[in-house]
């Protein structure tokens, strides 16, 4: 499974390349984007080594690492991104959109917009680990699809699209 351009109403997701290093790296250059996560801002010259990393892939393995930019349609600048590790069915989920851009719905928009499309590719099944205290966040997840579990990770919960009960399209009484 490749990535391929996702196009939504405001934004164009595109398939991470190294070459978006420089501007990814004044995206999201803001301390606050690191409050649930650690970390400080990355320079463009590490988003250049991660992205080629990503770009790679896995080391062998079923697994896949997709991963977009998104570019706001508006002023052709790109805000954010959003990524899935997809093994067979199942997708670990994630997003950050820069500080200028927060609370427009862009990363609601990008994540739902790339879960379509995952789903179109034959993922049934996602999940997300989000930060107790990451209201935005969890927004995000929510508009996805996705729902709290009791389940956690490092101390962030697990966010999953709920799964389909074996009575889903039956009628009770067996017929």
């Amino acid at each position: 499974m490749n990535a391929e351009v996702i196009a939504t109403a405001r934004l164009t997701l595109l398939p991470l390349a190294v070459e978006h290093a420089a501007e990814m790296a004044e995206a999201l250059d803001d301390p606050a984007l690191h409050e649930f996560t650690g970390g400080s801002p990355a320079t463009a010259g590490e988003l250049r080594d991660r992205y080629a990393r990503m770009v790679a892939g896995p080391p062998g393995g079923d697994d896949a690492w997709l991963n977009w930019v998104i570019r706001v349609t508006e002023t052709g600048r790109l805000a954010g991104y959003v990524q899935a590790t997809v093994t067979p069915g199942r997708a670990w989920v994630a997003w950050v959109v820069g500080t200028p851009w927060q609370g427009r719905g862009l990363a609601a928009e990008a994540a739902t917009a790339m879960v379509a499309w995952l789903r179109e590719h034959g993922v049934r099944s996602f999940s997300a680990a989000i930060h107790p205290g990451h209201a935005a966040s969890a927004a995000v997840a929510r508009h996805a699809g996705l729902t709290p579990t009791p389940a956690t990770v490092d101390g962030e919960i697990v966010w999953e699209t709920p799964r389909p009960s074996i009575m889903d399209g039956r009628r009770l009484d067996g017929v």
